[in-house]
């Protein structure tokens, strides 16, 4: 790592930068940031690191969950809580069925910028810069708006530090204590074909709860305490390089503890990669359908050339049409390398479909094939899916079609929210969490 610094990034390709008016503003923020206090520790990412590589090992599941796109007008308590509670609610269905420690990794604290396909939208005829993330600029059309403002990098980092604050205060406050199935909002349940075994499961569930808490001392251990971790993804490299400090003579992102890298920004020659290959962080790395042998192979090499466990997390994304035929090549392609990785699914983006009337969703019965799917090859493959990357949220929002409850295109109309892509529903994350749970232990008995 000799020829690495914080700032080497920027001799390579910079993909979906956005283009500020004033850099001399922007230089001036991004140096305002490096004297904040940063907003992880590297005892936690080391803790998390460790974490990956047992998921990796099949020892442990990760569970990583959260909005596409935050937005800062969502600093609020109630939604802030409701994300970890749906997020600790899932992490406590996936245990019960897989009987293994649940990594919970919440797309929080962070997730403030997003990649466009495109550098301007057109709307009625008028053509303006696309929104990019609250961190960049607004999602209001109209020119100024649409203008990136380096200030909003700092708002970004206070937003992020109040969330963090709050998650803490909640995690170590007894809010564990919501994972119990009495509290639950189960309505969806009789609305399912399955509605027996669902109700078997959660039933099973709080009997387990009960008898914990009936033996002396357990109630107030460790049973209601959890470790939660934030992740993002490593978009605006401005913020991630102001948030990059050195400690023991090692450099880590103290942005988050899980940054990522998306599939449109993980060329081999891309600064994204760059930057991320020089910290100690874990890194997750998106996988499409267009990955290829000697682009998955280099980018291995440069990312984790020290073979060390729980440094990469692969995130598929292929779509359940396709997974059959791309992923045993991809999981042949890694174990050649000899490179340890975990895997992790992510069953949202390769399934994302257009309505008649132009609006994105993602069916809940794709979603689900896709990640029965994942599992079924890692384990023909003698691999393990080591876990599964969400966009829900916690919210009664209509996004995603199907689902116990049956949504369809129609009812998308009433409570569609999200500032990018559609969002699994608390109901349908939590339905999510049972299919998954019962597919994960029919494979095992």
């Amino acid at each position: 790592m000799s020829n690495w610094s914080p700032t080497s990034w920027k001799e390579y390709s910079y993909k979906q930068a956005a283009s500020y008016p004033d850099e001399h503003q922007l230089d001036r923020v991004v140096e305002q940031l490096s004297h904040m206090p940063p907003l992880v520790t590297h005892g936690e990412i080391k803790q998390l690191k460790k974490a990956i590589a047992l998921a990796g090992r099949g020892e442990a599941f990760i569970l990583q969950g959260g909005d596409c796109a935050e937005s800062f007008d969502d600093c609020r308590s109630e939604i802030i809580s409701n994300k970890l509670k749906i997020i600790l609610q899932m992490s406590l269905v996936l245990l019960h069925g897989m009987r293994k420690p649940i990594i919970r990794v919440g797309r929080i604290a962070g997730q403030y910028a997003k990649p466009r396909s495109s550098d301007f939208e057109t709307i009625d005829g008028i053509t303006l810069p696309s929104y990019r993330g609250d961190l960049v600029n607004s999602q209001q059309f109209d020119a100024q708006s649409r203008i990136p403002n380096p200030k909003l990098l700092l708002q970004g980092y206070s937003c992020a530090a109040m969330t963090l604050n709050y998650i803490r205060a909640l995690v170590t406050g007894g809010f564990a204590d919501l994972n119990h199935p009495q509290q639950w909002d189960l309505r969806f349940v009789d609305h399912s074909s399955q509605a027996s075994d669902y109700h078997a499961i959660v039933d099973a569930i709080a009997d387990s709860l009960d008898f914990l808490e009936s033996i002396d001392g357990i109630k107030n251990s460790s049973i209601n305490k959890v470790d939660f971790y934030t992740s993002h993804e490593a978009l605006h490299l401005h913020y991630e390089q102001a948030l990059t400090r050195k400690i023991n003579d090692e450099w880590y992102d103290l942005s988050t503890h899980l940054p990522w890298i998306g599939m449109r920004t993980a060329q081999l020659d891309s600064a994204h990669l760059e930057f991320l290959r020089g910290v100690q962080n874990p890194i997750g790395v998106k996988v499409g359908p267009g990955a290829t042998r000697e682009w998955l192979t280099e980018l291995l090499n440069a990312a984790n050339p020290h073979k060390e466990e729980g440094k990469v997390l692969l995130i598929t994304r292929l779509g359940a049409q396709n997974i059959a035929q791309l992923l045993p090549n991809i999981i042949e392609t890694v174990k050649a390398t000899n490179i340890p990785v975990t895997w992790s699914c992510d069953p949202m983006h390769g399934n994302t479909e257009t309505t008649a009337d132009g609006t994105k969703t993602r069916h809940f019965d794709n979603i689900l094939s896709e990640l029965q799917q994942a599992m079924s090859i890692h384990n023909d493959m003698d691999s393990y899916l080591g876990g599964v990357h969400f966009e829900l949220t916690g919210e009664n929002v209509t996004e995603c079609i199907g689902g116990a409850r049956g949504l369809n295109a129609q009812d998308l109309k009433y409570a569609y929210h999200s500032l990018v892509d559609p969002r699994l529903n608390y109901e349908q994350s939590l339905e999510m969490a049972i299919q998954l749970s019962r597919a994960f232990k029919q494979k095992t008995i």
